[in-house]
């Protein structure tokens, strides 16, 4: 037989379990895991490409919205959703096959990347610039911390890629990406 204490501690847990299904991140995917090889390139990220004897080449290069870097001799090379290694060979290729250079040594390194971007229950929403390494809770010190609404374990990232975007659930501990958008959600008490 069930004691009225028991009873209302199960009536209170029931009613817990309520609202967490109702937090506005649930519903919502768990982002892929991070890929193991190098980070794939997007629109608005800098390259810097050098050429071993064409000088005329060495120079930064930011990806259009088309995904495209337009170099010297070469024209439109194809950078969006690559990375920097394919993006050297892409290179290498396209001198060898307008026979500029037959056996190129082209070096392609990221200059910038990205921003990211906060928004939500912090002091500073707005864009940042990305650092290798950049957790959650490290993005939200970068926007000035918490505000006194804020629901200190909800987050979300939305994260584009070359099928469209993702908007998933994130831990403070998650690792954030150039071009992410965080979300810090407001707390309901």
């Amino acid at each position: 037989m069930m004691t009225k204490d028991k009873r209302h501690h199960g009536l209170g847990l029931l009613a817990c379990m309520a609202l967490a299904a109702c937090s506005p991140t649930s519903g919502l995917t768990d982002l892929p895991p991070a890929p193991s090889s190098e980070y794939a390139l997007g629109a608005g990220d800098e390259l810097r490409v050098s050429v071993y004897g064409l000088d005329g080449l060495a120079n930064n290069y930011v990806i259009t919205d088309a995904g495209v870097i337009s170099l010297p001799f070469i024209g439109d090379v194809a950078a969006s959703d690559k990375t920097a290694d394919q993006i050297k060979q892409s290179i290498v290729e396209a001198l060898v096959a307008k026979q500029i250079v037959n056996n190129p040594i082209v070096n392609v390194q990221v200059n910038q990347y990205r921003p990211f971007f906060i928004i939500g229950e912090v002091k500073k929403p707005g864009e940042y610039a990305f650092r290798p390494g950049t957790s959650v809770l490290t993005a939200i010190a970068m926007a000035g911390g918490y505000t006194f609404r804020a629901n200190t374990s909800k987050f979300s990232i939305t994260r584009r890629d070359g099928n469209g975007s993702i908007t998933a659930a994130a831990t403070e501990k998650a690792y954030i990406q150039p071009g992410d958008t965080i979300r810090v959600y407001e707390s309901w008490f």
